[in-house]
């Protein structure tokens, strides 16, 4: 029976079996008295009928009507229509009087319609809902408690830290999707899991708008949008072309280089797996005047002959002269790779040299100025080789073709991962859509605008600069002549809300003091500030200076005195208040 028809003669309502009658301050139908639904026909000549609501039966009741039924069925047949629907879920049984049968007869049989108990199905369900459903701040108050405090940080802080940024909402979106349920290793058409053909389509478009975003053709280059970090792509290009124990040579650490390019601490320790399982040798750059020094480097390069020689570094705030890099590379018979994590959106938008008219490799992470999902990529050439150059690492075998293609790809799955992170593919293919608009071209260039605006503040004040500015979106400051450490200084900074990076400095004789900051502008320019805005972080950042200076004067330079002398300083109580009005003028991207 289908109550809710529009051509049913039916209507439901509720009958109390009170004998007093309903008082505004009662309800009709009380906790503890019994009731039953009333059926009423629009037909003049059929009066209205009662259906009982039962108790649930005990298993005895239960047991005592099954005993009972056969002997019912007979005069339920004779006496009675039965039929069988449904009341918010639940099973009911409406059992109608034939014509001449008296209600008082009805009633007294009107007991065995009653609602049936949930059955396993709907409760199952219902479990799952209650699990699968709840938001974050009822699931887990403890982590969305955190959650919101990280939130307010970055609402009411200065972010100076180059390689951090904020994303938009639709990235947010995406990471946060139904996307992170699916296992999907391997590439695109070939899985090992099946239910992979709209995650496919994804993956697809991300490399699409990948090769797009940069400028490059499908028939001359690759891309691997799979890699979890910069550094996981770094080793993926590492495991794929070489043998353990092969050779690679990247910029010192110290000098600006990544760790994963290879490094040994000066007491001859092992930091990154790319020093582990293959050998690296550094070059480095002119202490006097922060340049990489080519020249040393063509030098060691032909002593060394490296199977990978690569251009690109964390901490540098010059141009790279890639065309060199490739001279030196065919020298020596390297393949040449770019680690361009720092500054992938500035040669997106066109606003420094391109490394992917000199380099067979390019590897990148997708989160710094690219405003991306956290995660690496990798492009390779592929189809023929130019004929200029010299002997490449793949040339041993006499092709005339690239050859990367199939071995990056095997080293990033199955050599080193699992299966891809899907929400994070999703999100990057968002970013990189954004990529090639004028808007983000328009915020690259100004990321580049904010950074010299920086740069020549604080040379205005007498401080001293790495190489005396910068031509990217970072520049690294020696504290040196200002008689503070890095470390220090950073604390200071981050007690104020502001937040950037300590890092090491060459001193003119070459040796390595913990005696700088990195500082990056992208982050607070996609909150929308300008250049008059880093005019006054310049302000707040000398005023750093200053207190920085006169607890170190104080307590000195030693960690634990200096961090006592931090406690209840009035003056961090200030800058830390004058910080805060700043920044929350801007907006935060995805979290207005």
């Amino acid at each position: 029976m289908d109550l809710t028809q529009t051509q049913s003669n039916l209507s439901l309502g509720f009958l109390s079996h009170s004998s007093t009658a309903p008082t505004p301050s009662r309800s009709l139908v009380s906790d503890d008295e019994p009731f039953s639904f009333q059926i009423d026909s629009s037909s003049r000549d059929a009066p209205p009928f009662p259906l009982q609501l039962m108790e649930k039966q005990t298993k005895d009741e239960v047991e005592n009507e099954d005993r009972k039924s056969d002997d019912e069925v007979k005069e339920d047949d004779e006496g009675e229509e039965v039929e069988e629907f449904r009341i918010l879920g639940h099973s009911m049984c409406l059992k109608r009087r034939r014509d001449g049968e008296s209600l008082s007869s009805y009633s007294s049989s009107s007991k065995r319609a009653s609602i049936e108990p949930p059955v396993g199905l709907e409760s199952r369900q219902s479990a799952v809902r209650v699990w699968g459903n709840q938001p974050l701040c009822v699931a887990d108050p403890d982590v969305f408690g955190i959650m919101e405090k990280e939130k307010q940080r970055q609402f009411k802080g200065i972010e100076l830290i180059a390689s951090e940024n904020f994303v938009c909402r639709a990235v947010m979106q995406a990471l946060g999707s139904h996307l992170t349920n699916k296992y999907s290793e391997g590439m695109p058409g070939a899985r090992y899991y099946g239910g992979n053909q709209f995650i496919d389509e994804i993956e697809t478009l991300c490399c699409e708008r990948a090769l797009a975003a940069f400028g490059l053709h499908s028939d001359n280059w690759g891309v691997n949008v799979q890699p979890y970090s910069c550094t996981s792509a770094n080793f993926a290009v590492y495991t794929g072309l070489l043998l353990p124990g092969d050779r690679i040579m990247g910029l010192d650490t110290p000098s600006g280089g990544n760790t994963s390019h290879g490094y040994y601490t000066p007491n001859g320790r092992k930091v990154s797996g790319a020093s582990i399982f293959f050998e690296s040798l550094p070059y480095k750059i002119n202490p006097q005047t922060g340049y990489v020094d080519y020249d040393k480097l063509e030098e060691r390069a032909l002593d060394f002959r490296p199977k990978i020689l690569i251009c690109g570094g964390s901490s540098y705030p010059r141009e790279w002269d890639y065309a060199r890099f490739r001279q030196i590379a065919d020298k020596c018979g390297a393949v040449l790779m770019c680690d361009m994590a720092q500054i992938s959106g500035l040669i997106a938008a066109k606003e420094c040299v391109n490394p992917f008219d000199y380099c067979d490799i390019v590897t990148s992470t997708t989160h710094k100025s690219l405003r991306g999902p956290r995660g690496g990529i990798i492009f390779y050439r592929k189809g023929s080789k130019p004929r200029k150059r010299g002997i490449l690492l793949t040339q041993g075998d006499g092709s005339d073709r690239f050859d990367f293609e199939e071995k990056i790809n095997f080293a990033v799955f199955p050599a080193l991962q699992g299966g891809p992170h899907n929400n994070h593919i999703a999100a990057l293919a968002i970013a990189l859509k954004q990529v090639v608009t004028p808007e983000y071209k328009a915020y690259m260039q100004q990321v580049k605008k904010n950074a010299q605006t920086l740069a020549s503040a604080l040379l205005r004040r007498n401080c001293k600069l790495v190489t005396g500015g910068t031509d990217n979106h970072l520049l690294l400051w020696d504290l040196r002549t200002l008689g503070l450490t890095g470390k220090n200084f950073e604390k200071v900074c981050e007690m104020c809300h502001i937040t950037l990076n300590k890092i090491a400095i060459f001193d003119d004789n070459g040796t390595i003091t913990p005696g700088g900051v990195r500082i990056g502008t992208p982050a607070m320019t996609s909150r929308g500030c300008l250049e008059a805005d880093f005019e006054t972080m310049a302000d707040f950042l000398l005023r750093v200076v200053q207190i920085t200076s006169t607890v170190q004067r104080e307590h000195g330079k030693l960690q634990k005195a200096f961090l006592k002398g931090l406690q209840n300083n009035k003056d961090i109580v200030e800058l830390r208040t004058q910080v805060e009005d700043f920044a929350k003028q801007f907006a935060l991207p995805g979290l207005d």
